[in-house]
């Protein structure tokens, strides 16, 4: 419903077509809830005998820091709850400093890296990539990278075509890294990028073939394509 000119979720009215998403300019996802460590510690504990870990994420969930490292040091402070593990999936656009913060209560990170080359990533999402490789690297020099992955755009991302380098460079990550192939496809994709070509099985096999052979390990490929 809209509200003072503004969107305004009605759980109980959702049909979740998406339909405010696109109609807000910024495609901005109105549904959103908010809470409390302590309100998110109670839900936590009560599913606390069927995980074994949690992961925050978003859009990037790193916007939120102070909260996850709040989130996460009582997780660890918790008698009931410390068994977990702390996750955090983002876009490896965080500095250093800020990576520090929360390092002491972190358990593992999942970082995407999109390009090789810093003019490439900066077309593809507005930003270049020398924070992502940073953050990868610190990371993993403190046993905190559980996962890179590597998302494939047949003809607009430059991983193939400098498949060496990255090759390499994946090679020297510690081997307890896992290494994710994800296949670009059009779901949940909007604007320009729907006329972009999907990345095909026969692709990402001949990508995954020719990336392994350098990096020298088991690669994780996609298991559906949509």
């Amino acid at each position: 419903m809209n509200v003072n000119h503004k969107v305004q979720w009605d759980e109980t009215l959702c049909t979740h077509c998406d339909v405010c998403l696109e109609t807000c300019p910024q495609q901005s996802n109105p549904k959103v809830q908010r809470y409390s460590v302590s309100q998110l510690l109670n839900i936590i504990a009560k599913h606390k005998f069927f995980l074994n870990g949690i992961t925050v994420t978003g859009g990037e969930a790193t916007l939120q820091l102070p909260f996850i490292t709040e989130l996460f040091k009582a997780i660890k402070d918790n008698a009931e709850l410390n068994h977990l593990t702390c996750f955090i999936d983002s876009n490896g656009s965080l500095s250093i400093d800020r990576w520090n913060k929360v390092m002491p209560y972190l358990d593992g990170t999942m970082i995407d890296l999109k390009a090789w080359q810093a003019e490439t990533h900066q077309w593809l999402v507005g930003r270049g990539n020398h924070r992502v490789f940073q953050s990868i690297n610190h990371l993993a020099k403190h046993n905190k990278l559980y996962e890179v992955r590597l998302l494939y755009i047949p003809d607009k991302t430059d991983l193939a075509t400098e498949i060496e380098a990255l090759g390499n460079y994946l090679k020297q990550l510690p081997s307890q890294v896992n290494i994710r192939l994800n296949a670009f496809q059009h779901h949940g994709v909007v604007g320009e990028a729907r006329s972009w070509t999907t990345c095909s099985k026969k692709q990402m096999e001949t990508f995954c073939e020719n990336l392994s052979s350098i990096v020298q390990r088991e690669l994780i490929k996609p298991s559906v394509y949509l």
